[in-house]
């Protein structure tokens, strides 16, 4: 699975013609704030997979949650399934730090 910090993250996503950002908390999680232009594919709802599934694996998808782990995950389902998927390492978190949204 690829791993991005915060920087390396961004970088990669905003020169990717192929890039989606995906969200995978809970929705009332975005409360904490999220990356915009992202989508919200709850990781924890029984349909994640079946939601999952349904994308395009043309794109190259951007994966995040709140410290990273849950994103991951995702991750790696993702992969076993067919899409290039990369994690933000330290989720949400990093990428407040990085934007000096503490």
């Amino acid at each position: 699975m690829k791993e991005l910090d915060a920087k390396e993250f961004k970088e990669n996503y905003q020169k990717d013609e192929k890039a989606v950002l995906i969200d995978v908390r809970s929705p009332e999680e975005e409360i904490d704030g999220k990356i915009e232009n992202s989508i919200n594919l709850n990781i924890m709802e029984q349909a994640f997979p079946a939601r999952i599934m349904d994308l395009d694996k043309s794109k190259n998808y951007y994966v995040y949650c709140r410290s990273g782990a849950r994103s991951a995950t995702a991750c790696q389902f993702m992969e076993r399934q067919g899409f290039y998927a990369v994690n933000l390492r330290g989720g949400i978190i990093a990428w407040k730090e990085m934007n000096n949204e503490c």
